[in-house]
């Protein structure tokens, strides 16, 4: 069975899990932290660097010991290690990680205090009261960890589009080596490029549906079948995604496809423009009576209702169909619009590599410029930069544009933004920079007004240009901070600061939501990898998506401009 990046990510995260459980050394913690998340955004598959027998500890935080347990997994299937841990610690109190208020300290106590193996032995101890009795917790930590309980029950789970695309991508490969298979799309929200995914939707056209659905159930990384027939097929992978599975004819691709990429309050919409011209659509065709006059593609459908072909990124019933009706659309911007990079770090803070290994890197990428901001003094866990250091830093930036070729490296921090909104770097340093990004990392929780007064103040300041991953959220991990966005917008335009597109797949900030908002603000996007290392510029295709859902066009984004006028751009 094949073993994805973000299988051996899982599994070094759960080795994670359990010794921080069992209380062990934090360095040794941190170092699988470290290799999962290099591991999970790595551009390439290491399954075939394994296969190669390429050198493993070359990958950003990979030495020896991490580098024999990948090519034990890659191989095997599993990792010998985790399975002693499991004897330990089973795997059900790892999985109480996953609720909200609860880190390895509070499932420590649980587990070795009150002996809670499970989700439910939880929301028992939790009823009964026996977990406001543990150090630590109180009754409204219980009464937020029932709530909590609760709501994970009635979830379903979704992925990360980064990680199911590496599930998507495997699959679509064997689906096209089916017999007889002319096309295979993922549909869904996946092909809308939401941000999280909670199943694929597949299409295939071919010439014997029964043929395929052998052929789909005879995948490796198929964990169970829930259902099997001739055209339709469910199953869920050994990842947990579930992936349904259509098999159509190629005259109806175009409204099957339609049909199955949603969203529902679209496809209604598309659905009563056709009823007020008599014609019934829906995933076999458009019909007028029981004649079908259009569904080979889905510019027949858009166009059997007067409309021009709608981007997949914006079916929400959101303002895309009026818009389409108006000859309105945006022009929605693409990745290859991007001509810079203005937010990376390097091995001066938390990355990975040199100044000039990130630069030619960036230059492989297709882009013409790159800021170098590593983080500044206040993050100590990131070896931040002093006044010292990033001064050495900027004279090494400008040694290398004098050698480099293709690219121009800009210099630029990404300077923390302290409780009462002021840098953590003095501002006569500050002013000497190409790019000063201003990013919150630590005291998330601070209620509403006072967050938003914090980041106000430190957008008056001069100096900064941007503001980073502006709600702080980690998807699926952080909730955002208490912000009033919309007022954060429109002083951004006051003050002519640039608002972040954070594209690391765990951040996506902007929301699409926001990133629309800041459009009609007339507030500038720009549209950053965050890149820790060199592989990691290819997650500026993530934050393309984001843009596309939040109706960005080339011009929005700041980024997409030649360097002088970028530099006209960032000027307060």
């Amino acid at each position: 069975m094949p073993v994805h990046n973000a299988d051996i990510a899982r599994i070094f995260d759960e080795i994670a899990d359990i010794l921080e459980i069992e209380g062990e050394n934090p360095f040794r913690i941190r170092a699988y932290r470290n290799a999962a998340l290099n591991v999970r955004e790595y551009g390439r598959d290491l399954g075939s660097l394994v296969a190669a027998d390429e050198d493993l500890t070359r990958l950003p935080g990979i030495g020896k010991d991490l580098a024999a347990k990948i090519e034990e997994i890659v191989t095997t299937g599993e990792c010998a290690a985790l399975k002693r841990l499991h004897k330990r610690v089973p795997e059900a109190v790892t999985e109480l990680l996953d609720i909200p208020g609860l880190g390895p300290k509070r499932v420590r106590a649980l587990y070795h205090e009150l002996d809670i193996h499970s989700r439910e032995q939880l929301a028992r101890a939790c009823r009964t009261g026996a977990v406001r009795a543990l150090s630590g917790f109180g009754a409204k930590t219980e009464q937020r960890i029932l709530q909590a309980l609760e709501a994970h029950t009635s979830e379903t789970r979704r992925f990360k589009r980064a990680i199911a695309e590496q599930y998507a991508d495997g699959l679509v490969a064997w689906l096209k080596r089916g017999p007889g298979v002319e096309s295979v799309a993922v549909a869904g929200s996946y092909r809308r490029a939401r941000e999280t995914v909670g199943d694929l939707d597949i299409l295939v056209t071919a010439r014997d549906g029964a043929a395929v659905m052998a052929h789909f159930l005879e995948y490796d990384e198929i964990r169970e079948a829930v259902s099997h027939g001739e055209t339709r097929s469910t199953v869920y992978l050994k990842s947990g995604i579930q992936v349904d599975l259509r098999v159509v004819e190629a005259a109806a691709f175009g409204a099957a496809l339609h049909y199955f990429t949603g969203s529902k309050a679209h496809n209604i919409a598309v659905r009563r423009l056709g009823q007020r011209e008599g014609l019934k659509i829906n995933e076999y065709g458009v019909f007028r009576g029981k004649r079908r006059i259009a569904g080979r593609t889905e510019k027949e459908v858009y166009a059997s209702v007067d409309l021009p072909w709608i981007p997949p990124e914006l079916r929400e019933n959101n303002g895309e169909i009026e818009a389409a009706r108006q000859k309105a659309l945006p022009k929605l911007v693409q990745r290859e619009d991007l001509r810079g990079d203005l937010h990376c770090h390097t091995r001066a803070s938390d990355g990975h590599n040199s100044i000039r290994e990130m630069a030619e890197a960036a230059h492989a990428a297709g882009l013409e410029y790159l800021a170098i901001t590593d983080h500044t003094q206040h993050l100590r866990v990131a070896h931040g930069l002093d006044s010292t250091r990033l001064l050495k830093q900027m004279e090494e930036i400008d040694a290398l544009n004098e050698k480099l070729k293709g690219i121009t490296l800009l210099k630029g921090a990404e300077v923390d933004i302290l409780d009462d909104g002021g840098l953590d770097l003095p501002d006569d340093l500050l002013a000497r920079l190409d790019v000063v990004i201003a990013a919150v990392h630590s005291n998330f929780n601070l209620p509403r007004a006072k967050q938003t007064r914090r980041i106000l103040r430190a957008l008056d300041n001069p100096r900064v240009h941007i503001l980073a991953h502006p709600s702080g959220r980690l998807i699926g991990e952080r909730e955002p901070m208490d912000l009033d966005i919309p007022r954060i917008l429109r002083h951004a335009r006051k003050v002519g600061v640039v608002m972040e597109l954070n594209a690391s797949p765990d951040r996506l900030d902007l929301t699409d939501v926001y990133c629309r908002v800041a459009r009609d603000e007339g507030v500038r996007v720009a549209i950053n990898s965050d890149a820790h290392s060199v592989d990691q510029f290819a997650n500026l295709r993530f934050g393309i998506d984001q843009a596309r859902r939040g109706w960005l066009e080339s011009d929005d984004v700041v980024n997409t401009g030649r360097l002088k006028k970028l530099r006209a751009a960032l000027k307060r």
